[in-house]
């Protein structure tokens, strides 16, 4: 079932526990999530780029919706760093019901500015908006990109921009990258600063560049109050490992010899996050649209 990026991360806040955002960009990635999510009765949310949704079309959207609907376990359909006005109005025409406007790189006004436009827009015909404060660092291997240096969200900041937009969660910066990171380098998240937040903010928390930070200081941020996690890198680098590893030992050809096992391998990294956010059995909590 389809439910609005409000309702799910009401509930997840209330119990405390995350939703997995994931990257899918073709029909096999989103049958990974979808298919895992309901094997482990999760919650999930179908993230999508601008790129990303350039690549597979608008047309398959159509899809991506049909199958959503259909499904007893409760998704989301969100739009990931959406860059402008026109991306963010894009997405909802083609059946996004959340959006993501990133103005984290442009001055505090103006994106206070271009993030009261969306929400504005947005609410109208009841789509969720995510915004974001702070920036995300860049490992150079992902589709989202992000900043050689990371800016950390100030919490001060964080209540102020929060009562000025309006919008339904906020991503912050702690310290996180897009991408897988590099041999030898070791992230730390700030976890000083998300408590910080927690403490000014009651919007839900977005926590961007979620792959390949350690297991426990992730699960420490859920634990502190991060309802949101996006995931690409993690599962995407798990599918293309076994395509390769088939690839370099057979002559297949057939796309139904080589992409089942390819999905297994994307299904044990979104099962693996699944568990560490404590989402698993937790659709039951959503069931029959009302919430609890």
């Amino acid at each position: 079932m389809l439910i609005t990026m409000s309702e799910l991360l009401k509930i997840a806040k209330k119990e405390k526990f995350a939703v997995g955002a994931f990257n899918v960009s073709d029909s096999c990635l989103l049958r990974a999530v979808v298919e895992e999510a309901e094997s482990s009765a999760s919650p999930a949310i179908i993230a999508i780029h601008p790129d990303e949704l350039k690549f597979i079309t608008d047309e398959f959207m159509v899809y991506i919706v049909e199958r959503i609907q259909k499904s007893r376990i409760p998704f989301v359909i969100h739009l990931d760093h959406g860059g402008s006005f026109n991306d963010v109005i894009h997405a909802i025409h083609t059946g996004f019901n959340s959006v993501m406007i990133d103005g984290s790189r442009l001055p505090y006004e103006e994106n206070v500015a271009i993030t009261q436009k969306v929400v504005e827009a947005a609410h109208a015909v009841g789509v969720s908006v995510e915004g974001e404060l702070g920036t995300i660092g860049n490992t150079g291997n992902s589709i989202e990109g992000g900043v050689t240096k990371i800016t950390y969200t100030k919490p001060i900041q964080a209540e102020d921009f929060v009562k000025q937009t309006g919008l339904d969660s906020l991503a912050i910066a702690i310290g996180t990258a897009h991408g897988i990171y590099p041999k030898n380098f070791k992230p730390e998240l700030q976890m000083g600063i998300l408590k910080e937040i927690v403490a000014k903010i009651n919007t839900p928390i977005v926590l961007h560049g979620g792959s390949a930070n350690p297991d426990k200081e992730i699960a420490e941020a859920v634990k502190i109050g991060v309802q949101k996690i996006n995931i690409s890198s993690d599962m995407k680098y798990a599918y293309f490992k076994k395509a390769r590893e088939i690839l370099s030992t057979t002559e297949c050809w057939e796309p139904n010899t080589i992409f089942p096992q390819c999905i297994e391998a994307a299904k044990d990294v979104i099962r693996f996050k699944m568990n560490l956010f404590d989402s698993i059995g937790k659709s039951s909590l959503y069931y029959g649209g009302v919430i609890k």
